[in-house]
C-alpha cells in the first residue's frame, strides 16, 4: 500500500492527506454507502494516507477522551501523523482567555503525548494583515503554544517580508504555503520552509465564491473544486523543494466539496511517487479517472459493509 513519498532528502517525508473527515457529502462517495458499527472515517482513511488534518479542532478544542480515541483508530499505522487546526477563538476573533489556552492544550495533548501530532496549523483570515497589534497577537500564540510543532498560515501578502519568515525561523516556526483564488492582494503561491516541519494547503481556485456572502451560494461551494493533473503537477514540485529542507513535509488538500480533496490527494501521492496507489472502491466509482492510477483492478459492487 503506498501512502506518503520519500523526498530526495533521506531524512525527510511528504505525508500527502486531506483536510477533515467528517462530511455528509462524503457518504457513498468516498466511504461505502453501507457501514458496519465499527466503521470510523479516520480508520478508514488511515488505509490510503499517512495524515489526516483535524479541523473539528477549529470550532472547539478537541476532548481529551475523543483524541485518545482518534489515536487508537490509526494504531494499525505507525506512520500515521495527525495535524490539527487551533481553534479559531485564537486565530479569528480577539477574547481568548487563559483557561480557552488551558482547554485546547488538554484537547490535543493526548496525540502529542502518543506522538502522533505531527503540526498544529495556526490558519488566519484574509482580515488578518500584517500590523504591529497582529504581530504581537501572533508572537502571543507561538509563546502560548510553542510546545508543539507549529505553523502559520497567512492569506494576506502584507506578511510576504523577509522579516516575518526570518521571525518564524528564528522560533522554529513552520510557514504554510498555500493555493488560493489570487485576489487583490492574496498571498501567491510559495514554496518556503522555515521550520523542520514543512506544510503546504490547496484550497481550490473558486474564484466566483472564495470571498461570497451570497447566502445563495451555500460555504462548501467555495471548495467546490477538483486541481487537474497539470495543476497538481507544480506543487508536487513545490512539495519536493519544502521537504529538501525540512524533517517533515505535509501537503494537505483543503477542497473537500464531494470527496475532491481525496482525489487530489491521492493524484499527488501517484505524482510524488510515481507509483500505482490503493483507492477507496466508493471514490473510482464516482471518479473514474482515478483507475488510471489504481494499484488493483475494480471491484464489483459488494452488498456487505466495510467495517
Amino acid at each position: 500500500m503506498t501512502r506518503s513519498s520519500e523526498s530526495a532528502h533521506p531524512q525527510a517525508r511528504i505525508r500527502v492527506g486531506p483536510a477533515g473527515w467528517s462530511y455528509a457529502d462524503w457518504a457513498g462517495v468516498v466511504y461505502p454507502s453501507h457501514r458496519g458499527p465499527d466503521f470510523h472515517e479516520a480508520s478508514y482513511l488511515a488505509r490510503y494516507f499517512d495524515t489526516i488534518e483535524i479541523n473539528t479542532s477549529f470550532y472547539q478544542p478537541p476532548r481529551p477522551e475523543m483524541a485518545r480515541r482518534w489515536v487508537e483508530r490509526v494504531s494499525f499505522n505507525p506512520n500515521f501523523l495527525f495535524t490539527a487546526k487551533l481553534w479559531q477563538r485564537f486565530t479569528h476573533e480577539t477574547e481568548a482567555t487563559p483557561d480557552d489556552v488551558r482547554a485546547f492544550r488538554a484537547g490535543i495533548d493526548p496525540l502529542a503525548d502518543a506522538g502522533r501530532l505531527g503540526a498544529l496549523l495556526l490558519q488566519f483570515p484574509f482580515s488578518f494583515h500584517n500590523t504591529p497589534e497582529n504581530q504581537a497577537r501572533l508572537e502571543k500564540l507561538i509563546q502560548d503554544f510553542g510546545l508543539y510543532p507549529l505553523v502559520v498560515e497567512v492569506r494576506h501578502s502584507t506578511w510576504n517580508k523577509r522579516e516575518f519568515f526570518h521571525m518564524l525561523h528564528e522560533r522554529g516556526v513552520g510557514f504554510c504555503n498555500i493555493d488560493q483564488p489570487v485576489i487583490g492582494r492574496s498571498m501567491r503561491p510559495s514554496e518556503r520552509a522555515t521550520a523542520p516541519v514543512g506544510y503546504i494547503r490547496l484550497h481550490g481556485r473558486r474564484y466566483d465564491t472564495w470571498f461570497s456572502d451570497d447566502p445563495a451560494s451555500p460555504p462548501e461551494e467555495r471548495y467546490n473544486y477538483l486541481y487537474s493533473a497539470k495543476e497538481l503537477e507544480p506543487w508536487a514540485e513545490r512539495a519536493r523543494h519544502v521537504a529538501a529542507s525540512t524533517r517533515t513535509t505535509f501537503v494537505i488538500t483543503n477542497n473537500h466539496f464531494q470527496g475532491k480533496a481525496v482525489v487530489n490527494a491521492l493524484e499527488l501521492i501517484n505524482l510524488l511517487t510515481g507509483a500505482k496507489i490503493d483507492v477507496p472502491e466508493p471514490l473510482r466509482h464516482h471518479y473514474p479517472e482515478l483507475n488510471q492510477i489504481a494499484s488493483q483492478p475494480e471491484r464489483e459492487p459488494t452488498l456487505f459493509p466495510e467495517m
